[in-house]
């Protein structure tokens, strides 16, 4: 399903390293709404279509607005998201995404 919305119109290439890649072909866009004077602080959206890759998240809120992934911890731990759900990483996690429909986010970091 595509997502049709203002904001989706705006939001900008924002590509994995190749070397984070482990199957399909996730591409990923985003946009800042705000950031702090520092930008060590930013709030926006992010969108990545289907497939695999591996990331190391930096401290984040995030809510799903649309899609579903799985994410798998180096902790083996793992967790569904789809529509309305709510996650926070703590930072520094080691984990493996595997966006299932394409997934749309906003997003509370510190960067």
């Amino acid at each position: 399903m595509k997502t049709v919305h203002p904001v989706t119109d705006q939001l900008e290439p924002d590509p994995l390293d190749p070397g984070q890649i482990v199957s399909g072909d996730p591409v990923t866009s985003s946009l800042t709404l705000a950031e702090n004077d520092g930008s060590t602080q930013e709030v926006g959206f992010w969108r990545c279509e289907p497939g695999v890759f591996r990331d190391v998240e930096a401290t984040e809120t995030f809510l799903v607005i649309t899609g579903r992934a799985v994410i798998e911890f180096d902790t083996g731990e793992t967790i569904t998201v789809g529509p309305g759900d709510i996650h926070r990483f703590h930072g520094g996690e080691k984990t493996l995404w595997k966006v299932e429909e394409t997934l749309l986010k906003t997003y509370w970091a510190r960067v």
